[in-house]
């Protein structure tokens, strides 16, 4: 039996900023009564695993401020207007670990939160890793880590790493990981 099929009527945007917008959709099921669907839009965004040279990878810590906790994480960022998902991950790179990649290597992608918003996360791989530091959002402070991958599944088992989208990205990737670059 096929499931039912949702038809958008019109689209609208409520609320917008730099990172996302507000939006709501009226549509209909099989052309049932008209209904509303209300969600974040965003670019998408970009999560990058970067390994130095002797096998370490870099994860930041900071300061989560809905969470009012700090999280441990890959470097990660919104894809901004006119940035193509690898040149957005080397940003968030640069201003977050203040490296960049003369290697970058898609994984995969994952829906951060299905259901309310439409964004899609793209996970890359960074190597050769060189110093090349932007400056961080105004908003961001940063804590740089080097850990084995060890270390990282020792986290992950202990509930250190906590970010949903580090889980999710170390979930498909460290397979590829291990087998590839390690």
């Amino acid at each position: 039996m096929p499931l039912k099929k949702w038809n958008k009527i019109s689209e609208s945007t409520f609320k917008q900023n730099a990172h996302w917008s507000y939006k709501i959709d009226k549509f209909n099921i099989n052309g049932g009564n008209q209904l509303e669907y209300h969600y974040v839009h965003t670019n998408g965004s970009t999560m990058v695993i970067p390994i130095t040279s002797d096998g370490k990878i870099l994860m930041v810590n900071q300061y989560r401020y809905l969470n009012q906790m700090e999280s441990l994480e890959f470097p990660c960022g919104s894809v901004e207007d006119g940035l193509s998902f690898e040149e957005n991950a080397q940003k968030e790179l640069r201003e977050e670990t203040g490296f960049s990649a003369a290697k970058i290597i898609k994984t995969g992608f994952f829906a951060p939160y299905t259901g309310a918003s439409d964004e899609l996360c793209t996970v890359f791989i960074a190597l050769e890793l060189t110093e090349n530091p932007l400056p961080a959002d105004i908003t961001e402070d940063f804590e740089l880590y080097r850990f084995s991958f060890d270390e990282i599944r020792s986290m992950i088992a202990q509930r250190i790493i906590w970010d949903g989208l580090t889980l999710a990205a170390w979930s498909f990737s460290q397979k590829i990981i291990l087998d590839n670059y390690l």
